[in-house]
Order: C-alpha cells, then sequence, then structure tokens
C-alpha cells in the first residue's frame, strides 16, 4: 500500500511538472496569438489617455521575466491628428502577468520607456508641460479625485479617492525637446528615472536624472498624497535639485490648483551667483562674481507672491537675516525686503543686480543697463562691517532700487576715514541715452586716509576735513562718464598737515630757476592750520577755483585746469611767506614765490615764474 501511494504521488508531481513546462512553453505561443499588438496599445492607450500606436512586431520573452518587447511606440493626442507626437520612443519594454496572458488578458505594472522623445510646450505662467491627455484612467482618476477635493478642500475624504493601479515608469536616455521655429529644440538629455505610483490612493516618488543646459541635474519629488495635489488639493510634498551651478529643495505644503500656493521651509545653495545666473540665462547680466551663496528660508508663495520670512543668507560665508517679498503681478517682478549682515561686500552684492563695473575688470568696459527691463528691485541693506572697493565701511544703512528705467543705490549713513559717508549712484535711462550721476559727501573724514582710497598720494592734505563730490555724465562706458561729466568737487580741512612737500627745499629750487619734478622736493610733510579745495568740472575736466592750504608762515594756492582724460596739468600756483615779524621790518608786503605746475597728475614738473615782493 505504501508502495503504491508512493508511485501514485511521483506520477501527480510529474504530471504537475508537465503541466508547468507546457504552460511555460506555450505561453510565447498563446502571446503571440492573443497578447497581439492591438491588445497591447489598446491597453495602453486605455491606461494613458494618448492613442499608441505601435509600428514594429511585439516581442515576448519568458525568462527571466514575462515581458512584452515593442518597438518604434508612439503616443499621440486623440483630437489633434496631424500633431506630432508626445511621446516618441525607441523601444518600450512592459512588464505581463503571465496568469492574465493564459486568460487573453493584458495587464502590466512596470513599463520602461527606452531612448524616448518627450514633446513640451510653454504654456502661459512660463513653464514646459507635455499636453494633457483627454481621457484614459489616470485622467478619470483625477477628474474624480477633483470633485472628492471641491466637496471638502480644507480636509477631503481620501476613502472616495479612486484606487486604480498605476505601477511602475522607467525612462531610460531619453530627451525633452520643444518646438521654436518649427524645428525642435533639445531642452534635456540623457533624461533617466523612475516614476513609482502603486496605486492612485498611494503615495507617489519619482527621481530623475538629466543634462540640462550642459550641467548634470538630479531631481527628487514626493508626495503622500499625489492624487490630491493633481486634483488640485493641498498635499505634503518634499522636492530636491541637485547640480553642479546649485542646489534647492523644498519641505512642506503644496497647491497646484489654479490659485496655487506653496508652504513650507526651502534651502538654496551655489557656489558662485554670477555662474547661477549665467546658467539659468535669467536675462540679469551678471557683474562680479560673488561666491558661495545659500539662502534658508520659511516660504510663503501664492497669488503671484512669493514672501520668504526668518531668511537666512550667507555670502561668501558672511551670514545675514531678514526677509524678502517677490512679486509677479505688475508687468517685471518685483522684489522687495530688508537684509540684515555682519559683514558685506557691496560691490559683489550690487553688480549681481546693478551695473556696477565687474569686481577685478579689465578695463572700463561697458555699462549694461538691460537690467532695468527685467526686474524691479527694492531692498533695505544693513552691516556692521562692509567693503566698497578698497574702502572699509562700518555701520552701513544703504538701499538699492530699480524701476521704470532707473537704478539707484544709496548709502545713507556709514562710517569711514574715522568720519561719516553718505552717497548716492543713480543711472538713469533717458531717450538720449543713460546718465549716471555721483553723490558723495564725507563729513570729519581723515584727509590722508581718504585721500590714499582715492588713489590720490600728492600734496594730500592729513587732517580731518568735509569732502563733497557732485558729478553727472553720460553713461555709455565707465570712462566716458568722468570724461564727460559736469559737477563740482569741494573740500576743506582744519589743522593738520600737507604731505608730499618739502617746502624749504621747493622754495630752494624755485630761486635756483629752471623746472624740476616734483618728486624731487615730496620728501617732507608741512603743518598747516587749514586747506580748502573748490573746483568745477566741465567735460572731463577739472577748474581749480580756489586751492589754498595755511600754515603759520606760509599760504600756498593753486589754480588752473587738470584733465581726466589725458591727466595732464596746467596750474599756476604761488608761496606766500606771512611772516609778519620780518614783513613790518622791512616795510614790505609778504615775499611770494610764483610757479607753473604741467607734465601729468603721475609726473608734475614744476618752471618758477618769479620770486618777488607782494605790494611793491
Amino acid at each position: 500500500m505504501p508502495s503504491s501511494l508512493i508511485r501514485r504521488g511521483i506520477w501527480a508531481i510529474g504530471v504537475a511538472v508537465l503541466v508547468s513546462a507546457l504552460v511555460v512553453a506555450a505561453l510565447p505561443l498563446i502571446a503571440s496569438t492573443r497578447i497581439v499588438r492591438d491588445r497591447i496599445a489598446w491597453e495602453m492607450s486605455a491606461w494613458s489617455g494618448f492613442r499608441v500606436t505601435i509600428d514594429g512586431s511585439p516581442r515576448i520573452e519568458v525568462w527571466p521575466s514575462f515581458r512584452a518587447i515593442l518597438s518604434d511606440v508612439t503616443l499621440s493626442q486623440w483630437t489633434e491628428t496631424d500633431a506630432p507626437p508626445v511621446v516618441e520612443a525607441e523601444r518600450v519594454e512592459v512588464d505581463l502577468s503571465a496568469m492574465a496572458a493564459l486568460r487573453g488578458d493584458v495587464v502590466f505594472s512596470t513599463a520602461r520607456l527606452v531612448r524616448p522623445t518627450i514633446r513640451v510646450y510653454r504654456t502661459a505662467s512660463g513653464f514646459f508641460l507635455p499636453a494633457i491627455p483627454s481621457g484614459g484612467r489616470i485622467t478619470r482618476s483625477i477628474d474624480t479625485a477633483r470633485g472628492v477635493v471641491s466637496a471638502d478642500p480644507a480636509k477631503p475624504d481620501l476613502t472616495k479617492l479612486p484606487a486604480d493601479p498605476f505601477g511602475t515608469v522607467e525612462l531610460r536616455d531619453g530627451r525633452v525637446v520643444t518646438t521654436v521655429g518649427g524645428k525642435d529644440t533639445e531642452i534635456l538629455s540623457s533624461l533617466t528615472g523612475q516614476a513609482n505610483w502603486a496605486a492612485m490612493n498611494s503615495n507617489a516618488t519619482l527621481s530623475a536624472t538629466g543634462i540640462w543646459r550642459g550641467e548634470s541635474v538630479a531631481i527628487d519629488f514626493a508626495s503622500p498624497k499625489p492624487l490630491v495635489l493633481f486634483a488640485g488639493g493641498a498635499a505634503p510634498v518634499t522636492l530636491s535639485f541637485k547640480a553642479a551651478p546649485a542646489t534647492f529643495s523644498f519641505d512642506g505644503v503644496a497647491s497646484v490648483s489654479e490659485n496655487a500656493y506653496f508652504d513650507g521651509q526651502a534651502r538654496f545653495a551655489a557656489p558662485s551667483l554670477r555662474r547661477v545666473l549665467e546658467w539659468s540665462q535669467a536675462g540679469i547680466a551678471p557683474g562680479a562674481a560673488i561666491g558661495a551663496v545659500s539662502v534658508s528660508s520659511k516660504v510663503t508663495a501664492g497669488a503671484g507672491r512669493v514672501k520668504f520670512e526668518n531668511t537666512t543668507v550667507a555670502l561668501d560665508n558672511n551670514p545675514g537675516m531678514g526677509a524678502l517679498d517677490f512679486s509677479f503681478g505688475e508687468a517685471l517682478p518685483m522684489i522687495s525686503g530688508t537684509l540684515a549682515f555682519d559683514t558685506l561686500d557691496l560691490r559683489a552684492f550690487l553688480s549681481a543686480f546693478t551695473p556696477l563695473a565687474p569686481a577685478g575688470a579689465v578695463g572700463p568696459g561697458e555699462i549694461d543697463t538691460s537690467f532695468a527691463d527685467r526686474i524691479n528691485l527694492d531692498l533695505r541693506l544693513s552691516a556692521a562691517h562692509a567693503t566698497a572697493g578698497a574702502i572699509q565701511l562700518a555701520d552701513v544703512a544703504a538701499t538699492a532700487q530699480v524701476k521704470n528705467g532707473l537704478a539707484v543705490f544709496d548709502i545713507s549713513d556709514a562710517s569711514a576715514f574715522g568720519g561719516n559717508i553718505q552717497s548716492s549712484l543713480r543711472f538713469d535711462r533717458k531717450p538720449e541715452g543713460t546718465q549716471v550721476e555721483l553723490r558723495l559727501l564725507a563729513s570729519d573724514v581723515d584727509g590722508g586716509a581718504f585721500a590714499t582710497a582715492a588713489g590720490m598720494t600728492r600734496l594730500v592734505p592729513v587732517g580731518t576735513g568735509t569732502v563733497s563730490v557732485i558729478l553727472k555724465g553720460p553713461g555709455k562706458a565707465w570712462d566716458s562718464i568722468f570724461e564727460n561729466a559736469d559737477g563740482s568737487v569741494t573740500a576743506t580741512f582744519g589743522p593738520g598737515a600737507l604731505s608730499g612737500l618739502n617746502l624749504p627745499a621747493f622754495l630752494k629750487h624755485t630761486e635756483q630757476g629752471g623746472f624740476f619734478a616734483l618728486d624731487d622736493v615730496s620728501d617732507g610733510t608741512l603743518p598747516i592750520d587749514g586747506a580748502e579745495i573748490k573746483a568745477t568740472i566741465s567735460k572731463g575736466v577739472a577748474r581749480l577755483d580756489k586751492a589754498e592750504a595755511n600754515s603759520a608762515k606760509y599760504k600756498i594756492w593753486l589754480s588752473g585746469i587738470a584733465s581726466y582724460t589725458g591727466r595732464g596739468l596746467a596750474l599756476s600756483g604761488g608761496v606766500t611767506q606771512l611772516d609778519q615779524a620780518a614783513t613790518q621790518a622791512n616795510g614790505q608786503g609778504p615775499n611770494q614765490s610764483s610757479f607753473f605746475v604741467g607734465g601729468t597728475w603721475r609726473t608734475p614738473f614744476i618752471s618758477p615764474i618769479s620770486r618777488g615782493v607782494s605790494g611793491e
């Protein structure tokens, strides 16, 4: 008896193995006869909502998994027969259910699109998106979810969401194109990624990599309620974007309805703001290359407005805090807000938004004011310490404004050179050309330190004084501002010294006659009681209306012109001796030496005119 049972068991196992083998062997035959090309195309159409065509014959593989390999697959809009396909793929690999195939059904959970081309179009909002299908299970599920969300937008009933299966979609070596001038223009290449969405009412994730504008990028997206999000409701979202020029992440709640909004924490970082502006093709001409930039902020966006609250900003590892507001309701986007820094490079920061000359640039260059056509700006800045080129500033309060062709940068208050600095730089675009206006008021500053920062080292009053500069001229190029500027320069200084002048040696040279270089008598310093300078600027030429320095025994004066363009000098001057005891004893007026100053700013020469007694 036992042996009989054993024999029957062996026969049963053998029959089962034989049946299984026959089923496996029959799958390709069944697939080739029942799961035909049109049946697969129909199922893919019902799933996606697009008209699916398969030019090549399906190839069925049983091992290691049961799948169909399709060639030359296109997905197109049903209503636009003449339009190019939304998706074209050289090959599509579909994982099939073997049991469903035996029943004559097509059930697949994974689709791999190999070397697909995805066609997108620019929407009214400026984004590039593919065409939306007019039907299909996905569209119907979103329509159903939209009704659920509309019934209770604040807290939709998730149990009423459709539970249709979706599966996994993979992309391998794809590209994204758009039509420009009747020709396809590639936006994204080497696109590889995977979207996992088991069922419509479950969570979804997306990971993709590609090459955008010459840089490798990676995107990751996840949401526990994607169907609610696509139906116009609010759902939690995490998003990250990584590339060499910049990284960005968002974690919060989002809605993509007609009244879309975002509310969450956002982070942005870039090794160079200039590189980001160039790579993003934002249309803002980058100036100086700000180093590492990072921003972390609470973001609230909606109705054409983005608010950044509790914002932490770091520029070149210099941290700052504040708030920003982006508005998009006007013709141009508007950026406004306040930022406070511990340390800040004003020149580098503002060159990203204003036509300041690039730091370290070679030559004067053209002034680019095209930024005024693309953005409105209203920023309030403060910094405990700041630099403007070689100038060191402290306790800075400044504003940067760009609107209607006018760009203004004002330092309303700052400490520098032992005193106080106020300045204004304006770029005003007019039909006849850009006009640039520069104003500077330096009060109670150290004249020597101020002059050194301005690049002047000869005959500089060293002492406390006040300097006022007003210049205005055409702004085609940086050189043209000074070459054609009109304005004025005034300065007054109290007790101190006149550096770079050995007066006894100067007077000795004038007595001997013949011209001599100012360098020959620059190894001294003359104590003075005060100095005053007044100059009128016209077309880049400074006319000295008054330039006097007074000491206990002498008065030194200059008058004439100095050219900015050629750096030439044409000045007359004099040294008047104010030794009252000597003049009263002789019954004469004060002695005076007159001279002419020529040459250039760098190499001035002195030519004595006469030496006499005033009042004779």
